[in-house]
């Protein structure tokens, strides 16, 4: 187990010319030894990147990656002792699954009694036992994942697990209990889990920290509850939440902010913006509710209602621009025009994308 630091890490793939054009920008940060971490942002955002870096597939174009302090950027993936369970499961079919499990072991000399304790341990932790003596070809495409999630895991002396997507090919029915079952192997095997996911249900579920990637950056590092409560730039808002955070153009002066002409409340005061950047707010549908139309409120024509069972959201549209809000318990507009109503302690103010803090 380890703590893992990146020091100015990036990564090109060749002939992108500057920085920007890099598939994983500069980032620094740390990882804690024992955390569970999940990488999370759209194809294409750098994370497998990232964790191709980390297990040594790949060779940075810059920077560092520590290992409890040991420079370790050079280091080949055996070196780094790592364990990998990839997208599809990687088993070997001629064998039991309880030869699967232990082959990790044998292959690195481990004692035959430490091999068989581990292999049983790791059997219940995943419900394999009454499967250790059967062939894995013919095993079930969730039951061999779980062989490869094993073998992942069976090494005690590992500095960390790392999982690229492990649960895309698994039938949606049986991923929560498998995300369920990962979670408690976590906190009873103490060992450091970073898990790549472009599922948000995945990521929150899973992790303690959750690393939200985007065009090659890190732009937010945070616990399930910060990403939603604040979310640092406008993408992290968008991508986390079923309806996403609501962004629109805004003029900011002190405690307000106007659009369309109505004027909105805040709680925080924002000096002058700079005259050159992109102002926005941003408001998650659970605090806006949808009113009957009023001269204080932000007007909106409804486009639809969606209706989730404990709560409806509004499909709205405020001039151009699509937004969501909450339908009150027992409203029901009497025509498709309606006023919002802000909560003004969850509105946050952008500038370019990025949060901007009002004092």
């Amino acid at each position: 187990m380890a703590r893992i630091d990146l020091v100015d890490l990036a990564h090109s793939y060749g002939g992108n010319g500057g920085v920007e054009n890099y598939a994983l920008k500069p980032v620094t940060m740390t990882w804690r030894q024992g955390g569970a971490y999940a990488l999370l942002g759209p194809s294409g955002c750098g994370k497998t990147t990232l964790l191709n870096l980390i297990s040594g597939i790949l060779t940075p174009s810059r920077g560092k990656i520590l290992f409890d302090g040991k420079d370790i950027t050079q280091a080949s993936t055996r070196a780094r002792n790592i364990a990998q369970v990839f997208q599809f499961p990687v088993i070997y079919d001629t064998m039991t699954v309880g030869q699967n499990l232990a082959f990790p072991l044998r292959n690195r000399g481990v004692p035959k009694a430490e091999i068989d304790k581990r292999v049983a341990e790791i059997a219940r932790l995943l419900d394999l036992t009454p499967d250790l003596s059967r062939k894995a070809t013919r095993l079930t495409a969730d039951a061999k994942q779980k062989i490869s999630l094993g073998r992942g895991l069976v090494r005690s002396d590992v500095a960390a697990v790392l999982f690229d997507e492990p649960l895309t090919v698994i039938d949606p029915e049986l991923k929560w209990q498998l995300r369920s079952k990962l979670k408690a192997l976590h906190r009873e095997l103490d060992l450091t889990m970073i898990y790549v996911t472009h599922d948000q249900t995945e990521a929150l579920t899973f992790a303690d920290t959750v690393v939200v990637m985007h065009d090659g950056r890190v732009v937010q590092s945070g616990t399930p509850a910060e990403l939603f409560d604040k979310p640092a730039h406008t993408f992290v808002g968008y991508f986390i939440g079923s309806p996403g955070m609501n962004i629109i153009a805004a003029e900011v002066s002190g405690r307000q902010a106007r659009i369309e002409g109505r004027t909105i409340a805040l709680t925080r005061a924002y000096a002058a913006l700079p005259s050159n950047a992109k102002v926005e707010i941003g408001v998650r549908p659970e605090f806006v509710d949808i009113a009957e139309p009023a001269p204080d409120l932000l007007s909106a024509n409804i486009e639809r209602i969606d209706d989730l069972g404990r709560i409806r959201f509004a499909r709205v549209k405020v001039g151009d621009v699509k937004f969501a809000a909450r339908v009150p318990a027992g409203f029901a507009p009497s025509t498709s025009q309606v006023g919002l109503k802000f909560q003004p302690s969850h509105v946050h103010v952008y500038a370019d994308s990025h949060l901007v803090e009002g004092a």
